[in-house]
């Protein structure tokens, strides 16, 4: 639950307000749910077979996120994500996915190692034949499990989330070849950082992957890239 102090902290994904927190934070996200749509309690609560507390308590927590504004004596209305927070969210990623890179030099394991060799490997084999659902999922468990490897569970989370939060914008971005060929190459050059234990080239190359990815995002236009 919520503390007194107002502070987030995220529901556990297997109990019932987890449950429904993220199934309505993935249902915004991916854009079921349109900016200013009524999240209606009874609604909720009734489509997902749950009480109405587990739902109020996982709006509570959607508010804290920003995705959600809650209003007195009216109700919940979805805020989303707009093309500003994508920016500022990519923005705020270079700089992190970076540290997040160093520090990975210090911690990562020879099995975290040869997991990510597996990954960029699939993500050729995958490329070549235009496979997007396998190529954005690769793509995923590249930057997770640069996250766990980083030694750190505060920057993962974060991270993790940021991550999540621009789903929908990464996907699309990963539907061509030329950008998902380009992607895979830099993170092949991610990882032979990584594994050198070069941190101030890891640093730099994640850092610079997020940029290329935002002037993708910007050359295809944000409007395109989040229907």
């Amino acid at each position: 639950m919520d503390n007194y102090n107002g502070e987030k902290e995220m529901p556990d994904r297997y109990s019932l307000r987890g449950k429904v927190f993220h199934r309505l934070r993935e249902d915004i996200l991916s854009g079921k749910y349109a900016q200013n749509d009524e999240l209606r309690e009874a609604a909720i609560s009734k489509s997902m077979g749950v009480s109405r507390t587990p739902v109020r308590e996982a709006l509570r927590q959607l508010e804290l996120e920003g995705l959600v504004t809650i209003i007195p004596n009216k109700g919940a209305y979805v805020d989303g994500i707009t093309a500003k927070d994508i920016f500022d969210i990519y923005e705020i990623r270079s700089y992190l996915e970076g540290l997040c890179a160093k520090w990975a030099c210090r911690n990562i394991t020879e099995e975290q190692l040869d997991d990510l060799d597996e990954i960029t490997y699939l993500s050729d084999f995958h490329i070549q034949r235009e496979h997007w659902e396998q190529i954005f999922e690769l793509d995923n468990r590249f930057h997770l499990l640069l996250y766990k490897a980083c030694g750190s569970t505060v920057l993962e989370h974060i991270l993790s989330d940021y991550h999540h939060y621009v789903e929908r914008v990464r996907k699309n971005t990963l539907s061509s070849q030329g950008r998902a060929g380009k992607a895979a190459q830099e993170h092949k050059a991610i990882l032979n950082a990584v594994r050198e234990k070069n941190e101030e080239l890891a640093e730099k190359l994640a850092n610079e992957h997020i940029y290329k990815s935002l002037e993708n995002i910007k050359k295809q236009g944000m409007e395109n890239l989040m229907k």
